[in-house]
């Protein structure tokens, strides 16, 4: 009995381990096969909206679910995910994709017929309407009734009741909303290519030029900027404005996007900058290159949306230290038609080798910012080497200024740059500066520094004049280390303030030492470093968007915005 009883127990701990490894086995390989099957299905959809991408006049993206209720255009079915067009907002299901290249076109980038033309009917698209929307006929809400019962128009971005779409709102023409002021009308496009086809120059006389304050904005993004927003808003803008004048930077260069001038207003174009100050700089090199090319009237006024991670230059303009989604893309677009015009000092920066390594060319950057050698170009030195290996990691702003305070921290351990002040020289306007104690030097033209730290105003009752972005001035200063950086940063200590100047010479003389402009790090060694200002560059001031360290001092800033003369370019 004894023998039976311990052969069944042991036969009954067999089975339950057999189910414990069935089970585990189970619960393993069920969410592999399920994930499997998800990106299987995902590369599917994707496959077809490419295929069918490739001759289509949409702009397809899928999207795994939509941000909020939506109803397939054709079949009038609630969806959770299918393809929507970046252009026009159609929604449709996976299975209606084919069938809605037949039944509906795209925004119109340019008017197909020739010939002057000064006007153009709404573009209607069924359904989806923005939430608590208002129908431009009756003045009552739209968007609250399910499925396809409401029309918006692609342009104007108006939305009109089913009912109240009768036949002279169909052939009602179309004004082009709020924003007609910034959008460039599909048959200005036409009516241009077809005088550049007969050799006429006299643009100004085309419909456009008769509206009295006609900008149009021409909308840059770079995608790999900062948290990747630069894909939605892509999209969004698309959307609001004509697609023509909306750019990826990842496919096209601001040079060859900016040629679009060309064909618009002199003196009236504004860009719209999406990303971070390294995306800025870029976009004014290729407005520089326009100066170059006798293009000095089709220059335009540069606003900036901040994507990146640091966004100073954005910061001191008024445009914020960062956009995340918090502002409509309307809002956005508003604040870029009220901006003020200002001038922003750009400066050479040129760096000459000593020794054996003088036969080679300078070095020569351009800068907007700052330019600094000490620790806070060592933890960019470090932050864009690391960022080289594992680009995927570096997505969102957050993790970017932890892998700052990381490298920030390990300096204050290591010291990579102390005794700074025994291995340079500098000189402000040819006078040479005796140097405290410092590991770092920094040359400031704006007035934030290190992500959204007013530098030269500092804390404390000693009267220094703000640091202005047009005035040809360089301010100059010294930190003693990263704990020192930190420590201004929170407003606990003063950078050491070695003065302001025209032009600086700096002479490394011994030893390799981080360097860096606008967040362009390198390692350099013994060298002279000479700034120099280069030109100036229109910008764009927004007054409305301030930190809470710029409310303060707003009034003594408002004097120093000046209007920007035609005669500047």
């Amino acid at each position: 009995m004894e023998g039976t009883g311990s052969r069944s127990s042991t036969s009954s701990s067999v089975v339950t381990a057999h189910g414990l490894v069935f089970w585990t086995l189970c619960s393993v390989l069920l969410p592999v096969l399920i994930t499997l099957w998800c990106s299987f299905q995902r590369s599917r959809r994707q496959m077809l909206i490419r295929d069918i991408s490739w001759k289509s006049k949409h702009d397809w993206r899928y999207t795994d679910l939509f941000g909020q209720p939506s109803y397939c255009c054709v079949c009038a079915q609630h969806i959770l995910q299918g393809a929507f067009c970046n252009c026009c907002g159609l929604r449709i299901n996976e299975g209606c994709l084919k069938k809605a290249e037949q039944l509906f076109h795209c925004k119109e980038i340019m008017m197909s017929s020739s010939g002057a033309r000064s006007s153009m009917p709404h573009h209607w698209i069924r359904g989806n309407v923005p939430l608590c929307s208002c129908c431009m006929v009756c003045r009552l809400q739209c968007g609250t009734l399910p499925k396809l019962c409401d029309y918006r128009c692609v342009w104007c971005q108006h939305t009109v009741h089913d009912e109240c779409l009768v036949d002279y709102i169909k052939t009602q023409e179309c004004t082009f909303g709020k924003f007609r002021d910034l959008i460039i009308p599909p048959y200005y496009l036409s009516t241009i290519k077809q005088m550049r086809k007969e050799k006429r120059t006299d643009y100004e006389k085309v419909a456009p030029y008769c509206r009295k304050h006609w900008m149009p904005v021409i909308v840059l993004a770079n995608t790999r900027s900062g948290n990747n927003m630069g894909e939605t808003l892509l999209g969004e803008f698309k959307l609001l404005l004509n697609p023509i004048q909306v750019f990826d930077l990842s496919k096209i260069t601001p040079a060859k996007a900016l040629q679009l001038c060309t064909l618009l207003p002199c003196n009236a174009v504004r860009v719209l900058v999406c990303g971070g100050d390294g995306t800025v700089g870029w976009v004014l090199d290729a407005i520089d290159e326009m100066k170059i090319k006798g293009q000095e009237r089709y220059i335009p006024q540069v606003a900036i949306l901040p994507l990146g991670t640091g966004n100073d230059l954005s910061n001191t303009l008024g445009w914020g230290a960062g956009y995340a989604g918090e502002v409509p893309l309307e809002q956005i677009l508003q604040n870029v038609m009220e901006a003020d015009g200002v001038k922003l000092d750009r400066w050479k920066v040129q760096v000459t080798n000593k020794g054996y390594y003088n036969l080679r060319k300078p070095k020569v950057f351009t800068m907007n910012n700052y330019f600094s050698i000490g620790p806070d170009a060592l933890m960019a030195l470090n932050f864009h080497a690391h960022r080289e290996k594992t680009p995927s990691l570096f997505s969102s702003r957050i993790i970017n200024k932890a892998v700052y305070f990381f490298y920030g921290t390990k300096d204050c351990l290591v010291q990579e740059c102390k005794d700074l002040n025994k291995k340079v020289e500098l000189e402000l306007d040819g006078e040479r500066i005796e140097l405290p104690n410092l590991e770092g030097i920094i040359f400031l033209n704006i007035g934030y520094w290190g992500g959204g730290c007013r530098l030269w105003e500092g804390v404390g009752d000693e009267p220094y004049p703000l640091a202005r972005h047009d005035d040809g001035l360089l301010e100059v200063v010294g930190v003693h280390g990263s704990f020192h950086c930190a420590q201004i940063q929170v407003k606990l200590a003063n950078p050491v303030r070695l003065g302001q100047a025209h032009t600086v010479r700096l002479i490394l003389k011994s030893s390799k030492m981080p360097m860096q402009v606008d967040g362009e790090p390198w390692a350099q060694g013994p060298c002279t470093v000479t700034i120099t200002h280069k030109t100036h560059a229109l910008m764009l001031y927004h007054s409305d968007e301030q930190t809470d360290d710029d409310t303060s001092s707003s009034s003594e800033e408002d004097h120093m915005r000046e209007p920007v003369n035609e005669e500047d370019t």
